[in-house]
């Protein structure tokens, strides 16, 4: 073994102790300060000061509030927009990160959060599926016609501390095939993601165009998934 690597280890001691103390020297030099400064500090009632943090809070608060109602309104006037051009069905999706790193790898600019809105359209029509952003005039994302969409399955994705159920839609493309993990935007007040009746209604759709669309190709049909659950409306209460 060299001999340079016992002095490389005792140069490496002695900055190790060096910074130590620096570090303990202004603590100690810090706090000294600070004890100091506080006695000279203007007294501030706790009444004042509550009011201060709540006036805070309902800026933020505000700030949110306006941010979301601007995104819904958005949201509200794109779906209008695609709903004068397209005789599909239109969806809302969520906006994730399997679903942006996926669309990535096929080399779709829906790669980006800044192309995929947090909340974005989702158009199912005899073209196949398109993911759409913008307002009053929206810009397609990405599309995949239905003859590179392999599967279409549901499954569930875990967010936070719960799951919610995500439409899985596996596409091949140049030789590159990926799995999407859709998840479905519930459009009720309060709600986040579509589950239940609504959520296997909207698989059940999906896969009838697809397997419609295939078949007018004369291209091979995909295989029979398991059964979509029927959910009554009754049911689901």
């Amino acid at each position: 073994m060299s001999s340079t690597a016992p002095r490389h280890r005792t140069g490496s001691i002695v900055l190790v102790a060096l910074a130590a103390v620096l570090l303990v020297a202004g603590l100690a030099l810090g706090q000294a300060w600070v004890e100091r400064l506080v006695p000279r500090l203007p007294e501030v009632p706790a009444t004042e000061f509550a009011l201060v943090l709540a006036a805070a809070t309902a800026i933020v608060a505000v700030a949110v509030a306006l941010r979301r109602a601007a995104a819904s309104a958005r949201a509200t006037a794109r779906r209008r927009a695609l709903q004068s051009i397209h005789r599909g069905e239109i969806a809302s999706g969520i906006r994730n990160r399997e679903l942006v790193a996926r669309l990535a790898e096929l080399g779709h600019q829906g790669g980006s959060t800044a192309a995929l809105p947090s909340r974005f359209s989702i158009v199912a029509d005899d073209g196949g599926l398109s993911f759409w952003s913008g307002g009053r005039r929206p810009r397609r994302v990405a599309h995949f016609p239905w003859r590179e969409v392999r599967t279409i399955r549901s499954d569930r994705a875990v967010v936070g501390s719960t799951e919610v159920p995500v439409v899985v839609v596996r596409v091949r493309r140049a030789g590159i095939s990926v799995e999407l993990p859709v998840m479905l935007s519930d459009p009720r007040l309060g709600r986040y993601a579509l589950t239940d009746a609504p959520f296997f209604a909207t698989v059940r759709s999906w896969k009838a165009r697809h397997r419609a669309a295939l078949a007018a190709e004369g291209l091979e049909l995909p295989p029979l998934t398991g059964a979509i659950p029927v959910i009554r409306p009754h049911a689901a209460a």
